[in-house]
């Protein structure tokens, strides 16, 4: 008998409290079930007990599985599926030796029994296998303005094959070309311009299979060259309406189910998609089939509209064809943008006379080959998560795309799949989808069971008309589902009756001098409470025979009901072992109050709750009281004592010595190296401010946080200073240094005097004057020459002397 069961929302509940406006999150999503399928839908946390009277105790069918034993449900009573995976095809992955034998994608083919919202993982191998089969069609773009590409291409054919045979030596070649719709404006309708558009031309056409996929690359060089350019007159060519028809005629293009498809789009120029027919007058929609006639031309160019890129994205995908957008620089934006919402495509720059379509074909073949994409088909409301280390063989990562591959490369995918809901029709609950690499045709095909019902609610395992229903219902996974008119746990109830005197007798507490029914929280169904939730929209209720328990109202401790260390139970904590208090807050051992020491809240406070409650008339604090921040240290506490007990000093005097340094004794000698192999002796020193003597004690913690002090009986003094000696000594190296300066003086200005008596010698020794004569001596005479005199005359007349 089928029930309903449909998809199950868990519920977020926040309850706020009154008190405090403490916010708790409801943890157990798993009793809002009432029945067996639906609380296994919830989570794989999630289980059933099918324990007959389970639910006389006011607990839960549907529970968290951890929570069953404490509650008492029996192992063999609880219902809790587990997904299953069976491989139907696991062929290992290798190599094509021969045609139609190269596997790369291992398992083929998987059954999973799962479970709502628990996931199943599998692992899935890639490996690009060696001689992999390699169809190849080139679909080439004929108008007039692509004339010397043609001629290019038929001496390029047998290059293309030689270069494809060093990747695979199963490859096929076949060739296609396109042109127009024959519709004005795309074409000119002039009767002469339809039969020789351009001179030479051949009449236009929208698309035509020229040559089959054929190993025979021979072929294909002459095909080419035997097929002549048409025209057309706008700019767009029809490549949609041939990509279609390429895509989708299988057969009439050779296609083999298992190869690698590449179509080869060869343009100098853009593209015409859906609506543009209609300038054409034509406004039926592509229907997206084949439509080849015998001589292999598209025979319904002229009655259907241009395909959309929707269309062409969903064929190619079908199909799982890679095309290669193979245009002119000018046209290679479009043609990028375009490869974007077409799966497994690439743009690439074709030369103006595709002279390098050689080297377009075997760069872009390397690179959709190297590259891994997994994808889904069919996988609608089913959540697939892939992860990879690719060849990189670290951690998983997220990802779908492996890149980098070379030919004889394996890569592992580990994939995560889930189903979030079950539907409410049970022939819903089997379905299939596929995972595959993104331009292949192989495949893993994976069909789903899902499992939406116990093994308790199957129709042979129920009981009809059962005494434990009072044979007014149905008995099965330990609860009755009642027939029409009738409720309760056990049938019990005539819903055609209203509530009588006595049932309503039976729902008050007697223990209680109030005579609400249910306490006020619930209602009387068939002399029993049924208890209401606490809050509307809550999965949170009232308990008890009476509904007189309020099980979330306990105290609670961090933002925790029974801070979480217990269980609230009708508005009480019952805490679990090691825990007590109203909150199951407080620990019932003193470990968090014992000190590095071993004291007890370091001797000055106590322990309560697992916490420190430090004596008030201290200044220690923190959650072991040894914290003091106004308290002298130690060492600057007992230095006066020291000072006192060991060398009669200090601010002590006898009797005040005695009365507080008692715990202070005398040795002879303090061992430095002692000290610091052990951690309860503590080194301290001081300087006497008397005689500035430097003295050392010790002390150590003894019970009760005491300290117990040694000091040593002797100081350490620094030696006395001779005062006459330094002061003699720096006057005389004063003196000394100054007599060393006078020296260094003497020593200068010596060998300066002797160098310039030297020089002034060698002076006078180069010195080239007339002995006669003193050149250092100016005549008190002067002469003086008139111009106007000649020779004789200025020789006789006498110079004039002053």
């Amino acid at each position: 008998m089928w029930k309903l069961k449909g998809a199950v929302v868990v519920l977020l509940v926040v309850v706020y409290i009154t008190h405090g406006q403490v916010s708790e999150q409801v943890s157990n999503p798993c009793v809002v079930a009432k029945s067996c399928g639906e609380c296994i839908a919830i989570s794989p946390k999630c289980g059933w007990c099918a324990d007959t009277g389970y639910d006389n105790t006011y607990k839960d069918r549907c529970d968290l599985l951890t929570n069953f034993k404490e509650e008492g449900c029996s192992a063999a009573n609880i219902s809790n599926p587990q997904n299953k995976l069976t491989f139907l095809k696991d062929d290992p992955v290798q190599d094509g030796q021969r045609v139609g034998d190269a596997v790369q994608i291992q398992p083929q083919s998987i059954n999973i029994k799962i479970r709502p919202n628990t996931p199943e993982t599998l692992t899935l191998t890639f490996r690009l296998a060696e001689n992999y089969p390699v169809d190849l069609y080139y679909l080439m773009d004929l108008s007039n303005s692509m004339k010397d590409d043609k001629d290019n291409l038929a001496s390029l054919g047998n290059k293309i094959a030689a270069e494809m045979s060093n990747i695979t030596k199963n490859f096929r070649l076949g060739f296609g070309s396109f042109v127009d719709k024959v519709v004005m404006p795309y074409v000119s309708t002039v009767p002469s311009k339809l039969q020789e558009p351009c001179l030479g031309c051949e009449p236009p056409y929208s698309f035509k299979n020229q040559l089959r996929l054929d190993t025979n690359t021979d072929l294909f060089e002459e095909y080419v060259k035997k097929a002549r350019v048409s025209g057309n007159l706008d700019a767009p060519e029809g490549g949609f309406d041939a990509i279609m028809q390429a895509v989708q005629c299988k057969e009439n293009i050779g296609w083999r189910n298992v190869s690698r498809k590449l179509l080869l789009f060869s343009t100098d120029a853009g593209f015409h998609f859906a609506g543009d027919g209609k300038l054409g007058g034509i406004v039926k929609p592509n229907d997206g089939d084949c439509h080849l006639d015998p001589a292999g031309r598209y025979s319904e160019a002229e009655n259907q509209d241009y395909p959309s890129v929707s269309q062409i994205s969903t064929k190619i995908r079908e199909n799982s064809v890679n095309v290669i957008f193979a245009v002119t620089e000018d046209q290679l934006p479009v043609y990028n943008k375009l490869s974007q919402y077409i799966e497994g495509s690439e743009a690439t720059k074709l030369a103006a006379d595709s002279s390098n379509i050689v080297t377009v074909i075997k760069n872009n073949y390397q690179r959709i080959t190297s590259k891994v994409e997994m994808n889904t088909q069919f996988a609608e409301n089913i959540t697939v998560k892939f992860k990879s280390s690719c060849k990189s063989g670290g951690e998983m990562q997220e990802t779908k795309v492996c890149e980098g591959l070379s030919i004889g490369d394996s890569v592992t995918f580990e994939v995560s799949v889930m189903v979030t809901d079950c539907p409410t029709e049970p022939s819903k609950r089997s379905r299939t989808f596929s995972i595959y690499p993104i331009g292949l045709s192989e495949s893993l095909d994976i069909s789903l069971d899902l499992i939406c019902e116990c093994d308790c609610e199957k129709p042979e395992k129920e009981i009809a008309n059962s005494d434990q229903c009072n044979k007014m219902g149905t008995f099965e996974c330990g609860q009755c589902t009642c027939d029409k008119d009738r409720y309760g746990n056990k049938c019990e109830c005539d819903g055609t009756q209203s509530t009588s005197e006595e049932s309503l007798a039976k729902c008050r507490n007697p223990n209680s001098t109030s005579q609400v029914v249910c306490s006020g929280r619930g209602e009387c169904v068939c002399g029993g409470c049924d208890c209401k939730p606490r809050r509307a929209h809550s999965t949170q209720k009232y308990s008890g025979m009476y509904c007189n328990c309020d099980d979330y109202a306990c105290s609670y401790h961090d933002n925790q009901l029974c801070g979480g260390n217990g269980r609230c139970e009708c508005g009480t904590c019952k805490c679990n072992p090691g825990f007590t208090g109203d909150a199951c807050n407080c620990p019932t051992s003193d470990d968090t109050c014992i000190t590095a020491k071993g004291l007890l809240c370091n001797g000055v406070g106590e322990c309560e709750c697992g916490v420190c409650k430090c004596n008030a008339t201290t200044d220690y604090k923190g959650p072991t009281c040894e914290e003091c921040p106004t308290c002298p240290g130690k060492c600057e506490e007992n230095k006066h004592c020291a000072l006192c007990m060991g060398f009669q000093t200090g601010k002590y005097g006898s009797d005040e010595c005695k009365q507080k340094c008692q715990h202070v004794t005398l040795v002879d000698e303090i061992d430095e190296e002692e000290v610091k192999k052990r951690e309860d002796l503590h080194l301290c020193q001081f300087n006497d401010d008397e005689d500035d003597c430097r003295y050392f004690f010790t002390y150590k913690y003894v019970e009760n946080n005491d300290v117990e002090v040694e000091v040593q009986k002797t100081k350490v003094c620094p030696e006395s200073v001779n005062i006459l000696a330094i002061v003699l000594g720096t006057i005389g190296g004063i003196v000394f240094a100054g007599l060393v300066f006078l020296v260094i003086w003497k020593i200068w200005t010596t060998i300066h005097d002797r160098r310039e008596f030297a020089k002034f010698e060698k002076e006078t020794q180069n010195a080239k004057w007339d002995t006669e004569g003193n050149p250092l001596y100016n005549p008190a005479t002067s002469t003086f020459v008139n111009p106007a005199f000649d020779e004789a005359d200025r020789a006789a007349q006498k110079p004039q002397q002053y």
